[in-house]
């Protein structure tokens, strides 16, 4: 009366499964520097707390006897672990059979996967390789017929946006259906020299438009990750690409009707560092470092950058004061002198997103000449794309300061913040804004005076020096046209003691926006 024999036979086709593409595709995998989908799912959790779903799914050979002669599992491994103790799904393409292309039930698996994510309300994290469950000519063979293309829960991958953190690893060549599930993310990941993301491959580009070129000159990550921003992050290695994508969830709640978690904190919240009352230097025509204004301002070695190498004039990513985890926004003056760009425009958009998705409170360092100019600016759409950006920042809910380290200049500068809202700001004694910077705007304000000057240029220089007397931050303040001026070696210690309140007002299950994270 025991169900002992068929125990058995889930123990042995349980270890078929974990065969994947059998040893000698293992072995050319792993030549190539790779990893196997079971051992990136091994190092990305915690140990010991991955359960897998689906397991015996995929093709399966029986004899005349009608016992089973082969078994093909399908190429996509899934389930449920935990990082740092938090529950997590996680789903990975096999390559090492048929390319991870569409086989067996992998799009059954696919799609369960992002829906056990939804229904469970925890993050989920999509291992990429291949074309991660899309197409494959030769599926036309195997079926006997071509199909009308549909993406599979594709629903489910859209509303996940909504709800729970989605992070991707693009960990191989990744095409069509995969690259579209990398981009559809919150953070995503890809392997310098090892990882290419792009809509089709070499083979396809050739036949398609006659050019041609190799994976890596197509969709390497100097293209993507230091270039279109379709991926975020770049990795030296599979192991740092897991490494980021356990950070970066470590800033986050495990979905919208949670508070993003507080991680106990040894740095003290009043911490002075010296240096940050001459970082900035009093010739406005020179540069300085932002990233080190933000890591001396955050918790020490808590600011994870996101998108370092795309939309350079503005900096974002994700810190801790005092153990809170926040969002930070910045421009970076090194790159056209802070100001906001199209491609800075779009990355502002995507993380003020991200913050207000997940109730992240919001730090914005300013440095901000306003929107760059030019024909180039022009022809990229600046404006329009800038007043996407500025959108994105009135529709944030979620609280928000603003740090005025130096310019606040145009309709750039003047979304630092809400203006119509609370609008909490402090002002460093660098502060410099206006509508126009003086040094562009006399000319427009008084060319006909300066053109009729015996000396147009001395004339130029006498009226930008009797304006600069006005200026001064101070006369700002006298009108109270900016609340607070502050010692720069307080800053620290002011938003510390801001963000506490901040999650003070932060409401338990607060749930969903109206309006969803675009990816």
């Amino acid at each position: 009366m025991s169900w002992e024999p068929e125990v058995e036979e889930l123990k042995r086709r349980m270890e078929m499964a974990r065969q994947m593409g059998g040893a000698e595709r293992v072995a050319r995998h792993h030549a190539q520097g790779r990893l196997t989908v079971r051992e990136r799912i091994d190092q990305l959790l915690d140990p010991g707390s991955f359960h897998e779903a689906g397991a015996l799914a995929g093709k399966a050979v029986y004899d005349d006897a009608g016992s089973l002669a082969s078994f093909t599992p399908a190429n996509f491994v899934m389930g449920a672990g935990r990082i740092d103790g938090r529950r997590v799904v996680v789903g990975g393409d096999d390559f090492t059979i048929r390319g991870a292309a569409a086989d067996a039930a992998i799009a059954g698996k696919m799609g369960y996967s992002e829906k056990l994510a939804l229904g469970l309300r925890v993050p989920i994290i999509r291992l990429v390789d291949g074309t991660g469950g899309g197409g494959s000519v030769k599926t036309i063979e195997d079926i006997g017929r071509t199909y009308v293309p549909a993406n599979p829960a594709w629903d489910a991958i859209v509303a996940l946006l909504g709800q729970v953190p989605v992070v991707a690893a693009c960990l191989g060549s990744v095409a069509g259906l995969g690259a579209a599930r990398v981009a559809t993310s919150h953070f995503s990941v890809m392997v310098r020299g090892a990882s290419q993301l792009f809509i089709a491959g070499p083979p396809v580009v050739e036949q398609g438009v006659g050019e041609k070129v190799t994976k890596e000159e197509l969709g390497g990550s100097h293209i993507h990750a230091r270039g279109s921003g379709a991926v975020d992050n770049e990795a030296s290695s599979e192991p740092e690409a897991f490494e980021q994508i356990r950070r970066f969830l470590s800033y986050l709640p495990s979905n919208v009707w949670e508070i993003p978690p507080r991680a106990p904190s040894t740095d003290d919240a009043s911490r002075r560092e010296e240096d940050l009352i001459t970082i900035i230097p009093r010739d406005k025509r020179r540069t300085y470092d932002m990233r080190r204004i933000l890591e001396m301002v955050a918790d020490r070695g808590s600011f994870f950058e996101i998108g370092r190498y795309q939309g350079r004039t503005v900096i974002a990513g994700l810190a801790r004061l005092d153990g809170y985890p926040v969002g930070i926004t910045a421009n970076d003056p090194r790159h056209g002198g802070g100001g906001v760009n199209a491609s800075g425009s779009e990355k502002i958009i995507r993380f003020v997103d991200l913050c207000d998705t997940f109730h992240l409170p919001v730090v914005n360092f300013v440095d901000n000449p306003g929107f760059l100019i030019g024909t180039a600016a022009e022809k990229q759409g600046t404006i329009r794309i800038g007043a996407r950006a500025l959108a994105a920042i009135y529709q944030a809910s979620v609280p928000w300061v603003s740090i005025l380290v130096r310019r606040v200049f145009g309709v750039a500068g003047a979304g630092h913040g809400n203006a119509q809202g609370l609008n909490l700001r402090y002002a460093w004694p660098s502060g410099d804004w206006g509508s126009l910077p003086i040094e562009g705007g006399v000319m427009a304000a008084y060319r006909r005076e300066i053109e009729a000057s015996p000396d147009p240029a001395a004339r130029r220089r006498e009226i930008e020096e009797r304006l600069r007397a006005f200026t001064s931050p101070f006369r700002t303040a006298e009108a109270f046209g900016v609340e607070e001026i502050i010692d720069p070696r307080d800053t620290r210690r002011l938003l510390c003691d801001w963000v506490e309140a901040a999650y003070r007002i932060l409401p338990s299950g607060v749930g969903p926006k109206l309006r969803w994270c675009r990816p």
